[in-house]
């Protein structure tokens, strides 16, 4: 990818939202075993979530995600997720004004292996009129959207297993942190969805804060993740904050996912521009989030 999607346009101070300080051990399973033990061909886990800006006293919510995971036996085989932004057009009519309102769109990222294939928000617009996906390769990109989702994966064995090498028990589940240099190491997903080169030392060295409680079989219900903006990007004021809501659903259920129609799919933007070269820039001012 040869731009970088930019992190959102927050300018005064914000507070990180810290995770509750360790209380009394949860259930005794472990959920690293747990989640292994899930991964079994055609079967998977459903989730929902929501990722909301803190600035100051300042709380909204910037996007909203839903989907599913598909397992194979050693772990994720494709995910189908649904995303959209939170924003609100300024009525100005111009091209951030139109930007806002494409992004508000409903947007679906279908990823089998390491292709994705993405439709609706504002790739409606950049697609040629006689096409409605476009795919990319080599790279586990889960959408716009997606920049701004959950950045711990807990359905990476490698992520999931690094988490628990420093949580501490909790009510009800585990708190814990790690930095960004550390999960960029381990975790595909949060290298593909932020698609930039190695983080600069200080970038490396930001912590995200999480708080995962689990179920009686040990599987993850629900996550919290809080982080400064500045773990997505560097230009970014690293006084502002996200926190990241997750709940998962129907461990082990079936789940079948499948590509797109042929005939619908395209590797070039209505420019003639291939897919894998440019990225739309995403920059969210706080003052466009719909109350």
């Amino acid at each position: 990818m040869k731009r970088i999607i930019t992190g959102l346009a927050l300018a005064s101070a914000a507070t990180l939202l810290a995770a509750g300080p360790a209380q009394a051990a949860p259930a005794a399973k472990d959920p690293v075993a747990a989640v292994k033990k899930q991964f079994v061909a055609g079967k998977g886990v459903k989730f929902s979530e929501r990722t909301t800006a803190v600035q100051g006293r300042m709380r909204g919510i910037i996007t909203r995600r839903s989907g599913a995971y598909q397992f194979s036996k050693t772990g994720v085989a494709a995910s189908d997720i649904t995303g959209k932004f939170n924003l609100k057009g300024m009525g100005s009519g111009d091209d951030e004004d139109k930007t806002l309102k494409a992004l508000s769109r409903p947007e679906r990222t279908i990823t089998i292996g390491k292709t994705s294939y993405l439709s609706g928000g504002l790739w409606v617009d950049l697609l040629p009129a006689d096409k409605t996906w476009v795919r990319m390769r080599n790279v586990p990109f889960s959408g716009l959207s997606g920049v701004y989702g959950q950045p711990l994966n807990l359905t990476e064995s490698a992520t999931l297993k690094t988490l628990f090498k420093s949580a501490k028990p909790a009510k009800g589940g585990y708190v814990g942190k790690i930095t960004v240099g550390e999960l960029r190491r381990i975790s595909p997903s949060f290298r593909g969805n932020l698609m930039l080169g190695a983080a600069s030392k200080k970038t490396a060295k930001i912590a995200l804060s999480w708080k995962l409680t689990v179920d009686a079989k040990g599987l993850p219900s629900r996550l919290v993740t809080t982080m400064p903006l500045a773990a997505l990007s560097s230009n970014t004021d690293d006084e502002s904050a996200l926190s990241v809501e997750t709940l998962y659903s129907g461990w082990g259920n079936a789940v079948k996912i499948t590509a797109p129609p042929a005939d619908q799919v395209t590797d070039e933007l209505k420019d003639g521009t291939d897919s894998t070269d440019e990225i739309p820039s995403l920059t969210v001012p706080l003052s466009s989030i719909a109350k």
